[in-house]
């Protein structure tokens, strides 16, 4: 029967995530699967294990985590040269990836997706040495999932996202930052912008079709770029993105492309699925269906 490894963040969410985990595992040995866990304790803890478990003869890996994990478990699976097929558990604060999917959170219903094996094969985001599985981006609250300390995000859940949110506004609201852009579909110099998202999946920050056209297996990535506005043009764009009007808004750029660079003429912290990212210039690329992830029938 299968082997199956479970690679888990047990300070994610509200640290409910063991004894799901323990039901799960419950379910899955008595259906004659062999079983392996891993909790990770440290920041690439996730990665070097998925990287390990490539290597070795696991036929499936469980991720349980944030959208933080499920991206160390995705780069894990391209540095290790195999697709094993993932699972993925959501449990942190921000799981928009495993939203988007509509993955399944019951955990009869989640056993029976690893037993039913059914995959998808997703693409990934690469930007400069690194990878995402949903979006990277610079700019207005990007910065909020890797400022909002890790005890906070676990006793406060999507809360201490909203509260470092509101803290952040006048911080942000009015400070646009100066970029080059260059794709096939978009060359502009010098452009003043509040905000760029290169997203993966239409699932971004809770908004459900913040990339509206977005496609894990089309081989492109969405790029969403908010001019510099007043704040009632802001209010409008946040406003309409809540029925997917946003990218028609004057002050909105969005395309899809396979691969773009940009350059900013400030130091500003770049943002990759929630962890910081080092900073700009960096050049975005899609690398296609290289994440091998099961789904619900």
């Amino acid at each position: 029967m299968k082997k199956v490894k479970i690679i888990y963040n047990p300070s994610s969410g509200t640290q409910t995530i063991k004894k799901r985990l323990d039901s799960i595992c419950n379910v899955l040995l008595d259906n004659g699967y062999t079983l392996g866990k891993f909790v990770t304790k440290k920041k690439y803890d996730a990665m070097n294990e998925t990287i390990k478990t490539c290597k070795a003869d696991w036929d499936i890996i469980i991720g349980s985590g944030g959208d933080g994990t499920v991206n160390e478990i995705a780069t894990g699976i391209i540095k290790g040269g195999r697709k094993v097929p993932v699972a993925i558990l959501a449990s942190g604060t921000v799981n928009d990836f495993a939203n988007f999917l509509s993955l399944p959170k019951d955990i009869n219903e989640f056993c029976q997706m690893i037993m039913n094996e059914k995959t998808v094969d997703a693409d990934i985001g690469k930007v400069n040495d690194r990878y995402f599985v949903n979006v990277a981006g610079c700019g207005l609250f990007t910065n909020i999932a890797h400022n909002v300390s890790s005890q906070l995000k676990t006793v406060l859940g999507r809360l201490a996202y909203y509260l470092e949110g509101i803290k952040d506004i006048p911080k942000h609201m009015f400070n646009s930052f100066t970029v080059d852009i260059n794709s096939s579909e978009l060359a502009i110099k010098n452009e003043e912008i509040f905000l760029f998202l290169i997203s993966n999946s239409s699932y971004v920050a809770g908004f459900k079709r913040l990339s509206p056209k977005a496609d894990i297996t089309d081989g492109y990535l969405d790029v969403l770029i908010i001019k510099k506005s007043e704040i009632q043009e802001i209010i409008s764009i946040l406003i309409s993105a809540l029925k997917s009007e946003h990218i028609n808004h004057t002050n909105v750029e969005y395309f899809r492309t396979q691969k773009i660079s940009i350059q900013c003429h400030q130091d500003l912290d770049l943002d990759i699925d929630g962890e910081y990212g080092g900073k700009l210039p960096a050049t975005f690329e899609v690398i296609p269906k290289s994440f091998r992830i099961l789904v619900k029938e």
